[in-house]
């Protein structure tokens, strides 16, 4: 006669149970089920009392100690790819709910706080400044964001996989006068190069302008006219932007390759949304929700080509919004330079003037940094 097993938790007689042996036990299903739980990442069942995650995540100590860590402040677990540490400390991981709670001088490239818009305009618009050579480098970060962040949080810092050894610089949304008279460009490139960093010295570094979608009009339909115009003179334009831009034809092939001409703006934007495989890195990006991002922008430390940068930017937006279709197709550089007022718009005529893409004499200029 055979020996009549019992569960090794509850007692219960397993001659009319489902029998499971786990652990060296024998268990009833119903224990199996209440004491033992399957690790979520490399799929063993463990003891409850043996697991390591969280009321989220069920993890062997094996699973954990390889691929996880908790969160310093709430101590939810975290898979290491998705760890944020402040200022490159190691020893305090964080979530990036708790992450982004928390004052840092250097925060990982992801990294994307609540926008505060600095201005009263309907056009804002947001840099991102990369610069490279003087390391990826909190203390540094902080050195900058104390010359500029002394009132109002201005600019944030960020790494950036695409620099060799540098770092992002990324203003808050702010109207053209105030990137202009409140945003201190000159404090900021003064002590970035003092630090040792570069920008348009660099085979690296760009600057992108991000403009607000809705500042093109108040419906969808609006919005898209309008930035099918700015697609259409940058495509129509294409030459004296390139020279514009400071960058070579193999770098905005790279970083901010054009769509390709066609005979009207709808049919270029109609082409834009076509052409997936350019994705972000298109001269105009339009894969973000609430803004369209200007790539072209070789970057610089050099103030007067950051405000002209600026000033074209809001001054193509300003024609695709102001012009029709067939406006804009009859636009020639030689009447869009020459209808640019230089009490509205004095640093773009200068850069103008500089790189020879104006109508008048050329003017002496000052080196790029």
């Amino acid at each position: 006669m055979s020996e009549i097993k019992h569960c090794d938790i509850c007692g219960c007689d397993l001659k009319d149970n489902k029998t499971f042996e786990f652990d060296g036990e024998y268990l009833c299903s119903d224990c199996l089920e209440e004491h033992t739980s399957i690790c979520d990442s490399c799929g063993d069942r463990i003891w409850n009392d043996n697991d390591c995650g969280d009321e989220n995540t069920c993890l062997c100590k094996s699973c954990f100690d390889d691929y996880y860590v908790r969160c310093t402040d709430c101590d939810c677990v975290i898979n290491n790819d998705y760890a944020y540490y402040l200022d490159e400390d190691e020893d305090c991981p964080y979530c990036q709910r708790c992450y982004n709670r928390h004052p840092c001088s250097l925060h990982y490239y992801s990294y994307k706080p609540t926008p505060i818009f600095y201005g009263n305009d309907k056009r804002y618009i947001g840099v991102e400044l990369e610069i490279d050579g003087g390391g990826q480098d909190s203390e540094n970060a902080k050195k900058i964001l104390n010359v500029v962040n002394t009132k109002n949080e201005l600019i944030y810092t960020k790494t950036d996989g695409s620099l060799d050894d540098g770092m992002e610089i990324v203003t808050h949304p702010m109207t053209l006068d105030y990137h202009r008279f409140e945003m201190p460009w000159g404090e900021l490139s003064d002590e970035a190069v003092t630090l040792g960093y570069l920008s348009h010295k660099t085979s690296t570094c760009g600057l992108h302008c991000h403009v607000n979608r809705n500042s093109f009009g108040d419906d969808i339909d609006d919005q898209e006219a309008c930035i099918s115009r700015v697609l259409y003179f940058v495509e129509h334009h294409w030459d004296e932007l390139l020279k514009f831009s400071r960058r070579s034809e193999s770098q905005i092939n790279r970083w901010a390759a054009r769509y390709g001409f066609k005979s009207t703006p709808k049919e270029i934007m109609d082409h834009a949304k076509k052409n997936g495989n350019i994705g972000r890195y298109a001269c105009v990006n339009l894969t973000n929700t609430d803004t369209i991002e200007f790539r072209m922008f070789r970057g610089t430390l050099k103030v007067n080509t950051i405000l002209a940068t600026l000033e074209l930017v809001d001054l193509i937006c300003q024609k695709a919004e102001t012009m029709d279709d067939e406006q804009m197709k009859g636009l020639s550089w030689t009447d869009f330079v020459l209808e640019i007022s230089e009490k509205d718009y004095p640093e773009l005529i200068t850069y103008l003037k500089e790189r020879r893409i104006y109508v008048n004499e050329p003017v002496n200029s000052t080196e790029e940094v």
